[in-house]
């Protein structure tokens, strides 16, 4: 079975964006809806952007705002003073058991959640 994994905003982005050094791992990949909303939402999105975020969207599993979800969500935001988004995500990847793939040094710090960087070509 492959891996579950959760993608971060940043990690879809530099994916989107061709600028991964490596593939992304095979796995199981996960998102949550703070990310699809983030990714939606992004200032610069021309047509063709959105329809590439929307595509790929469709194509991974969107984790919704679950009890499960909003609970470890409230206490990883107490215990270390994360943005809402921020403990959304690592909300989302602790109560699915998944490795969390993120640029953020904040969440890649974080006790407890499984968090791995991704290696950025260079420009």
């Amino acid at each position: 079975m492959a891996l579950r994994t959760v993608l971060d905003t940043n990690a879809i982005l530099y994916f989107l964006g061709g600028r991964l050094a490596q593939p992304l791992p095979r796995a199981e990949y996960l998102t949550s809806i703070i990310c699809e909303i983030e990714l939606l939402s992004y200032p610069v999105l021309d047509a063709t952007a959105l329809k590439q975020v929307r595509s790929f969207l469709s194509e991974i599993r969107v984790v919704p705002l679950t009890e499960p979800v909003k609970e470890a969500t409230i206490d990883l935001r107490k215990a270390h003073g994360l943005k809402i988004p921020d403990a959304i995500v690592a909300a989302t990847a602790r109560t699915a058991s998944a490795l969390l793939l993120t640029n953020d040094v904040h969440l890649l710090r974080l006790p407890g959640i499984n968090a791995q960087s991704l290696t950025l070509k260079r420009p």
